[in-house]
């Protein structure tokens, strides 16, 4: 990779982090093609990126963005995981790391609020963004329900004694 190529690539991963809400750093010694092919699919599912980087060029990028006293985490065979979504790169890695052992959450942040790996673990067990959403469109829509099912019993009785009135008529 030449300088011009570099610095294309610090540019691009320096407007990624700006705009995501959650980076989660990992090390991922030891996964294999098949592995990384499973967990960016994952990644990809929940609405998350996952990207394998060169430690100086993230630290290049870093510079600028809330996510700058990051830099530190980045040695070793380092990848992150952001997303627009805070929950989705924590939940996805912590579910991966727990079923495979080479991929190790090494920490992360939300905006200039650095976490460490506890705190990852802890962000990934709380909902979605999409199952927050979904709670919240059930608890809108009871109510309405209710509302309607209110409604509609006074005029369901009604029926019922006019209809009981019209065969008392017919039976008279």
């Amino acid at each position: 990779m030449n300088r011009v190529e570099k610095e294309e690539v610090v540019i691009g991963l320096n407007r990624t982090l700006n705009k995501a809400a959650a980076v989660i750093v990992t090390h991922y010694r030891g996964l294999n093609v098949t592995e990384m092919n499973e967990l960016r699919g994952k990644m990809r599912e929940a609405g998350a990126e996952f990207r394998v980087t060169k430690n100086r060029l993230v630290r290049l990028a870093l510079d600028g963005t809330p996510y700058a006293p990051l830099a530190e985490m980045f040695e070793g065979p380092v990848a992150i995981a952001y997303s627009d979504d805070v929950v989705a790169p924590a939940k996805t890695c912590v579910n991966f790391a727990k079923r495979n052992d080479k991929l190790v959450v090494l920490g992360g942040a939300m905006g200039e609020t650095v976490l460490d790996a506890d705190a990852v673990e802890d962000l990934a067990s709380l909902p979605s963004l999409d199952e927050l959403r979904g709670k919240i469109i059930g608890l809108l829509n009871a109510p309405a329900t209710k509302v309607a099912g209110v409604l509609q019993a006074p005029a369901g009785q009604l029926a019922r004694v006019i209809d009981a009135h019209v065969k008392s008529s017919e039976a008279a």
